[in-house]
């Protein structure tokens, strides 16, 4: 069952990128490179790295960033870039398995939130949904933890408000 969790500011670098879900791979292969950069100048990241859901397009189609934070001050060259995912009131759920169910997984949290009464900090626009925090953090990494079964996702909704 989900569960409402206060979270602080997160400082992060990430590459963003607008594709439909066939495409995904493409912008879950930035985080990799994004760490090694990090790694290249003695930064850690300071937390698991994650996806920003920023824009959900009709059609199947996000505009998604691949985040590691950052606790260290650091300038990314292009295209990456630094933001912050805002603090606040998240709904969190954790997931265990493959990638294939995170969408269930995603519209089974978002219908306990309607049946709460819960706002998103989302934003409808002609068709697309702005979202100011919805994440997937990956908790399990694939190198050490090859059974897509046994990953763990953290989803992230933040609450409007």
């Amino acid at each position: 069952m989900p569960s409402i969790v206060d979270r602080p500011a997160q400082r992060y670098v990430a590459e963003r990128a607008t594709l439909g879900i066939e495409e995904f791979p493409r912008i879950a292969d930035r985080i990799p490179p994004l760490i090694g950069t990090l790694a290249g100048h003695g930064i850690a990241p300071a937390a698991a790295p994650f996806f920003r859901y920023r824009v959900l397009h009709p059609g199947m189609r996000f505009t998604v960033e691949a985040g590691v934070p950052l606790d260290a001050g650091f300038t990314p060259a292009a295209p990456a870039f630094l933001d912050e995912v805002p603090a606040g009131k998240y709904v969190l759920e954790t997931y265990v398995g493959a990638p294939d169910g995170l969408a269930a997984a995603t519209e089974a949290v978002l219908a306990w939130g309607a049946a709460e009464g819960l706002t998103w900090d989302r934003t409808d626009l002609a068709g697309s949904e702005e979202w100011g925090g919805r994440l997937e953090v990956l908790r399990t990494n694939p190198l050490e933890v090859p059974d897509p079964a046994q990953w763990v996702t953290d989803l992230l909704f933040r609450l409007a408000g």
